[in-house]
């Protein structure tokens, strides 16, 4: 870490108390240890070697936000904030991407949704990472517009019977456990939607396809297919009809912890950057000698440092229990389309090595572009500000 350009880590700042920086600490080392050394080749094979994860859960990665009861660390968003920050500066979004879904995305239904029964199951499993868990929401017509989905949940007896499609599903492939969206009563618009746990292998249930994207690549999503998918009455998460309003606090954390991987991954190129720019010899010295990319170079720095800087508030205020809505829509839009402008001077300093595969910079190009559209597109969260105006 260059400290004359990213000094939100200084002593004495509220985010950085010593439980944090240990597990600053503790993510650092192994995203350097093992992460690093390997994900080439998970890029490569499209998905995280399930080992990995597990070793993730022995760690107690997973269960930073969960009470001890379950295994967990019982820490709060701030951790989690760190957390993403963190796996984002690792340079492989699909990574970072996969891990969130399941630690800060789809365990968060079991947890807050689900019943006595249902967590005493499942979290422990979840956070030793021996269950990973993907949440189906979007589809082919109903990406950020929630209300939009079109999969049925019809009431047969003691069970529910799916049909429908779900697609751009993280971890879809190879996750043990779905948090499903499907609509009970269709008359009823958002009070019609119902969250539903539906386990790999369950008959009716099926992967129709992988698919191929040009970043995240080492995280694996798909589209799933629900016919005539029944599943028991009990694997309702929280209260029929009110799905909706699971969906639309969860996106809170989930869109808290995209922002924080934007900073981490915009931190690292910045810093991958300048060792460049300080030693490509170009017009009879080095890049940095001149004056407009030092200056570009400064200005990205210091927007990502107001950038994790309100990155950082916003998580206390969640910590604290504050209704921040209006704060979490504006940093996802901000994050979001910073990360890509930094992105896209990086790999302009960067000249032609910045488009090769061999360049970090060029992966974390790819990855960038995501992160406007993933968790709620800009133009989304711009609305969200805009009706709260």
């Amino acid at each position: 870490m260059n400290k004359a350009w990213v000094s939100a880590r200084e002593p004495g700042l509220p985010w950085v108390a010593a439980e944090y920086e240990l597990l600053r600490d503790q993510i650092c080392r192994f995203v350097k240890e093992e992460i690093k050394p390997c994900a080439d080749r998970w890029e490569e094979n499209g998905f995280i070697p399930r080992p990995i994860l597990r070793r993730m859960g022995q760690l107690g990665f997973f269960g930073i936000r969960y009470p001890a009861d379950y295994g967990g660390a019982d820490m709060d968003s701030v951790a989690s904030t760190v957390f993403a920050e963190e796996l984002g500066r690792s340079t492989y979004g699909g990574v970072a991407d996969a891990i969130l879904v399941h630690t800060d995305m789809a365990s968060l239904y079991v947890f807050h949704d689900g019943t006595k029964a249902q967590r005493a199951r499942w979290m422990p499993s979840i956070i030793r990472g021996e269950a990973i868990t993907a949440v189906a929401i979007t589809e082919p017509d109903a990406g950020s517009d929630v209300k939009a989905i079109r999969t049925r949940a019809l009431r047969d007896g003691d069970f529910y019977v799916l049909d429908g499609t779900k697609l751009y599903i993280t971890n879809g492939v190879h996750a043990d456990l779905y948090c499903v969206a499907a609509k009970t009563d269709p008359s009823a618009g958002s009070n019609g939607i119902t969250m539903f746990l539906v386990e790999k292998g369950t008959p009716g249930f099926s992967v129709a396809r992988e698919l191929d994207k040009s970043g995240w690549r080492s995280s694996d999503t798909a589209e799933l297919v629900f016919d005539c998918c029944r599943i028991p009455a009990e694997n309702v998460l929280g209260v029929e009809g009110q799905g909706f309003y699971s969906i639309m606090r969860n996106f809170q954390n989930e869109r808290l912890v995209l922002a924080a991987m934007a900073i981490g991954m915009a931190e690292a190129a910045i810093d991958i950057t300048l060792s460049y720019v300080k030693t490509r010899r170009a017009f009879g010295g080095v890049l940095w000698e001149m004056q407009a990319i030092r200056q570009r170079l400064a200005m990205l720095s210091a927007k990502v440092e107001a950038g994790r800087g309100f990155l950082y508030a916003t998580a206390w205020r969640m910590a604290a229990d504050d209704d921040c809505l209006r704060e979490i829509s504006m940093l996802k839009a901000i994050c979001g389309e910073l990360v890509n402008e930094v992105l896209y001077a990086c790999a302009q300093f960067h000249g032609a090595m910045g488009v090769m595969r061999e360049s970090p910079i060029e992966r974390i190009a790819r990855d960038a572009r995501v992160l406007s559209i993933a968790g709620g597109a800009t133009e989304v969260m711009l609305e969200v500000v805009a009706s709260m105006s």
